[in-house]
């Protein structure tokens, strides 16, 4: 039961946050942004609907028994506040695309006043936390390599964007080592 509801909680809450970023865009288009790094959007997506896809067959289809690892479950809690914190610090700039708004001062508040990527971060710990939580043990490991596999070509493409049309170089020596 613990699973359907934590299932449903996590895909409802990923369709809020399409929601919020086809809004960001919008606000930020509409100030001049533009999209880097389209080409590997799709592929970002089929990742991510294949993991839940991916998830659900394993807990349900090759397990006797589902009994969470309740330290897990706190974990996922905070790293639920954790993704809050970073949605909310970034504001109109949060979005699930690299949308660059030329000469805008990046956003060094938050948890982005003490790490470059904390929201990646968390999509990092959830693809490894949700899986391990209901011992799908297959879903974690392999998503986990093809999260990486993801972010090790979308962070230099927006870390590049973003040192050529903002602040974003000056900003990070400042605020992080």
């Amino acid at each position: 039961m613990i699973f359907y509801f934590i299932f449903v909680f996590v895909i409802i809450q990923r369709l809020v946050e399409l929601l919020i970023a086809k809004r960001n865009e919008k606000l930020m288009r509409a100030k001049g942004a533009y999209e880097v790094g389209a080409s590997h959007y799709p592929f970002m997506i089929a990742l991510h609907v294949s993991f839940f896809i991916s998830l659900l067959i394993e807990v349900l289809y090759f397990k006797s028994m589902v009994v969470p690892f309740y330290g897990l479950l706190v974990v996922f809690v905070l790293l639920q506040l954790f993704r809050i914190w970073c949605l909310v610090s970034l504001g109109m700039y949060w979005n699930t695309k690299v949308i660059i708004l030329p000469g805008a001062n990046v956003v060094v508040k938050g948890p982005y006043s003490y790490i470059r990527h904390p929201n990646y971060l968390v999509v990092c710990l959830e693809i490894l936390v949700l899986p391990l939580l209901f011992q799908a043990y297959v879903t974690a490991l392999i998503f986990t390599i093809l999260n990486f596999l993801m972010l090790a070509v979308r962070i230099p493409i927006e870390e590049k964007a973003l040192k050529e049309a903002t602040d974003y170089a000056t900003s990070m020596k400042r605020n992080i080592n």
